[in-house]
C-alpha cells in the first residue's frame, strides 16, 4: 500500500532529524537479503543501540536535502536497496555494527557512510570499523596511566617486604636473652 503525502513527508522529517543528530551513518545495500536475516539485523541493531531502516532514495534525497548535506552525501551514487544504519552513541560502533553484517551476509553489502560530516566511501567504513571503540580507547588510555604507579607500588612494597625478611632472619640468628 502506498504511503500518503504526509506519511512521506514525516519519514522525511524523521530521516531528516535523524541525519542532523547522528554520530554515524553507514548506508548498505541489503538487495538479496532473506527475511530471517533481515529480522536478525533488526534485533541486533536494537540492542547494540544503532537503529537500522530501509529507506526509499527518493526520501533519503530529500531528507538529505533538508538536513543541508547536499555536498556531502551523493544519493545518485548509492545503488541497489538502500538501509541505512545511524549510530548516535560512538561513531565506531555504528561501522562495527555494518561491519559485521557484511561478513556475515553476502548480501549485506557497505556502500559508504556518513561521519563526523563527512562522506567516506565502503573501505574507509571498514578500516573505521577495526579501530578500538571509545570505551576501549578509555580502558587501554586508564590501564596504562595506572601501570608506572602499580610498578612503584610493587617496587616499594619489594623493599618492605625485603627490610622485614631481612629483620626476621636478624631474629632468628640472635639468641633469646
Amino acid at each position: 500500500m502506498p504511503k500518503t503525502r504526509a506519511q512521506k513527508q514525516s519519514t522525511v522529517a524523521d530521516l531528516t532529524d535523524k541525519l542532523q543528530r547522528t554520530k554515524g551513518v553507514v548506508f548498505v545495500d541489503y538487495k538479496g537479503t532473506k527475511v530471517k536475516d533481515a529480522q536478525k539485523i533488526r534485533e541486533t541493531s536494537w540492542a547494540q543501540g544503532v537503529d537500522y531502516e530501509v529507506i526509499k532514495k527518493t526520501l533519503l534525497k530529500l531528507a538529505v536535502a533538508s538536513a543541508q548535506l547536499e555536498g556531502k552525501i551523493d544519493t545518485d551514487a548509492l545503488k541497489g536497496n538502500i538501509a541505512m544504519v545511524t549510530g548516535y552513541q560512538d561513531e565506531v560502533d555504528t561501522a562495527k555494527f555494518a561491519a559485521r553484517f557484511s561478513k556475515e551476509l553476502e548480501s549485506f553489502k557497505i556502500l559508504g557512510g556518513l561521519f563526523e560530516g563527512k562522506y567516506i566511501d565502503a573501505r574507509e567504513v571498514s578500516a573505521l570499523a577495526s579501530l578500538p571503540s571509545r570505551v576501549e580507547l578509555l580502558a587501554k588510555l586508564v590501564g596504562t596511566i595506572q601501570a608506572p604507579i602499580s610498578g612503584l607500588v610493587n617496587v616499594l612494597a619489594g623493599n618492605l617486604r625485603g627490610l622485614v625478611q631481612v629483620l626476621n632472619a636478624i631474629k632468628k640468628t640472635k639468641p633469646a636473652e
